[in-house]
């Protein structure tokens, strides 16, 4: 059986500014940074970890960089795990945002809605989430950190606890970790919040 260690990248530049960040190359605040080294170094008092995969965009490279500094391992990029593409949105402030009449507000409304400007529908996230954790079906035990995103969070919980098409709307805090015992996608799992650093306290956007 696999353990998953799923965390959402610490703070970036886009969540302080309140900018929709999509695929743009914002990074980690200078707190980001830091605490997700204190993650790390909590995580590892506690727990021992084989592989760590990221997602390729900057924030969640400079997250999981901390977390191989302590580990010792490389980090392996996987553009499954990437962030939604916002199109036209990609950049905007949260303000901006509210005014343009074909941006779809309702999280849960977003299942076929395809962002204007080359952007992504939730079905499209989910088909290459899915087949990113198709690929993890092995018999090899091993304990992974998967760094990735807000959006993406929301459908990965629809992965694990099979509900696709339906989602729910809140994904995690920058910095929690989502704890699984991966048996397969098809299966329900349960998922263990882990609050180490700010991540007790910080919350963004939805």
């Amino acid at each position: 059986m696999k353990t998953l260690l799923l965390i959402r990248h610490g703070e970036s530049e886009a969540n302080r500014k309140r900018i929709l960040a999509s695929r743009l190359p914002y990074p980690l605040t200078e707190e980001g940074k830091k605490d997700a080294r204190l993650i790390a170094e909590e995580l590892e008092r506690s727990t021992a970890v084989d592989r760590i995969i990221s997602s390729p965009l900057v924030r969640a490279r400079e997250t999981a960089e901390q977390f191989a500094a302590v580990f010792k391992l490389p980090v392996e990029t996987d553009e499954r795990i990437a962030e939604q593409e916002l199109g036209i949105y990609s950049g905007m402030s949260y303000d901006e945002v509210k005014g343009e009449k074909e941006y779809e507000a309702d999280p849960l409304k977003r299942w076929d809605w395809v962002p204007r400007g080359g952007g992504e529908s939730y079905a499209a996230i989910a088909e290459r989430l899915l087949s990113f954790f198709r690929d993890l079906e092995d018999d090899r035990e091993e304990t992974l950190l998967i760094v990735t995103h807000a959006v993406a969070f929301r459908l990965i919980r629809a992965i694990l606890q099979n509900t696709l098409p339906g989602y729910e709307a809140p994904f995690p805090n920058n910095g929690e970790i989502w704890k699984v015992n991966f048996t397969g996608t098809g299966n329900f799992h349960g998922i263990e919040s882990l609050f180490l650093g700010n991540s007790r306290s910080f919350t963004h956007n939805p």
